[in-house]
């Protein structure tokens, strides 16, 4: 259910705002949608699988939570990232 750490690597790299970056919105941002997509699939065939879903459910509220932040900050930027990353809103 989580991600490898070579896909964890590859986000960072795509979507640091300087080099070594791990901590920026964007890359908090691009982790967790790769995560959320990931229990996505795995819901399809576990339906009643009610646990996960509650973690499921509070990655998306982080995810909309770091949006909100960067929407605040610099309107741009958000509106690159959710391109970027396929989220409509």
């Amino acid at each position: 259910m989580s991600i490898t750490a070579e896909e964890k690597t590859r986000l960072m790299k795509e979507f640091a705002t300087k080099e070594g970056d791990t901590g920026s919105p964007e890359v908090q941002v691009a982790i967790l949608t790769s995560r959320i997509n990931t229990l996505t699939e795995h819901f399809k065939t576990h339906k009643k699988d009610n646990h996960g879903r509650r973690g499921l459910l509070k990655m998306v509220a982080l995810r909309r939570k770091l949006l909100d932040y960067t929407k605040g900050k610099d309107e741009a930027r958000y509106q690159d990232l959710i391109k970027r990353l396929g989220i409509r809103r």
